[in-house]
């Protein structure tokens, strides 16, 4: 578990992260959204012990990450791939970093194979691809199997086998009662992989809840074989339709089940029925313009 109550960082008369307070449950995938300069990466670094915070906390399982007895068996983080020796082997680098953590020998083999660096493991960091750094990143991240993962950007250099690959890590993580936060501007990604969503602009949360019911819209959306015969119905009992050129009619401020109980009333036949949605593009500008 995450949890983060009234995190602030201040750099002289400049808040850069103010008051920030979210719960991040065992068995969720995060999505944390920002533009750049809004406190995303700030934060993820107070969360993770690499920055001081001015005021608040930030838990992992109940401790700062600094109390932890063994940090990296508790929460693995990516916040920067090319934080790497560029003249090691991905091989030595994670070989160091398991001797550093007590891991078995073997854990590393078995993990350069689950990022499909085997083939890449004896070459120099230094030679290494962004995408080839990005999983080497997440192989150090997962050494010690810890419960809690927090990724900044982490597909960043990615192809698209890579990014599902990426995608079915962390649902396997979450499914297996691990808490993971995910930082992206693969907003497309995001809505795929992710359970919740944060999102903070200028330094303070402007959502935090369940994805489903940021981009649930207040509406309905209703194709009809008689579109306009459906909306005049619709009309008479208080609910206009807006009618796209498509046939499409929009109902605004109207659940699925009301109109439907309207359409079968009137025995029109319906081809589509379901409820207004957001794009998370929209979402995401939308609230960051608010702040």
């Amino acid at each position: 578990m995450i949890s983060v109550s009234g995190l602030t960082k201040r750099y002289d008369d400049r808040t850069v992260v103010d008051d920030v307070t979210f719960t991040l449950e065992p068995g969720t995938i995060t999505g944390f959204l920002g533009a750049n300069g809004a406190g995303k990466s700030t934060t993820l670094r107070m969360i993770t012990g690499l920055v001081p915070s001015s005021g608040g906390t930030a838990l992992i399982g109940g401790r700062p990450y600094a109390d932890l007895p063994n940090p990296p068996a508790v929460l693995g983080a990516l916040l920067d791939a090319s934080a790497v020796h560029p003249g090691r082997t991905g091989l030595a680098h994670l070989q160091i970093l398991a001797d550093t953590l007590g891991v078995p020998a073997g854990r590393v083999d078995e993990l350069l194979e689950q990022v499909d660096l085997t083939g890449a493991a004896k070459r120099r960091i230094g030679g290494y691809s962004l995408g080839m750094r990005q999983r080497l990143g997440i192989a150090a991240a997962l050494l010690a199997d810890p419960d809690v993962l927090v990724f900044d950007e982490p597909s960043n250099g990615l192809d698209p086998e890579g990014i599902r690959w990426l995608r079915e890590l962390l649902r396997e993580r979450a499914a297996r009662g691990g808490t993971v936060l995910l930082s992206s501007h693969l907003l497309n990604e995001v809505e795929h992989t992710v359970d919740r969503l944060l999102v903070i602009s200028a330094g303070r949360i402007m959502a935090d809840a369940p994805i489903g019911e940021l981009l649930h819209g207040n509406g309905t959306v209703v194709r009809a074989a008689d579109p306009a015969a459906l909306a005049a119905d619709l009309l008479r009992t208080g609910l206009p339709a807006e009618r796209g050129t498509d046939g499409l009619l929009t109902v605004r401020g109207a659940t699925p089940a009301q109109v439907g109980a309207v359409a079968a009333q009137g025995g029109h036949a319906l081809i589509d029925l379901r409820p207004t949605e957001h794009g998370l593009e929209d979402l995401f500008f939308q609230l960051t313009a608010a702040a």
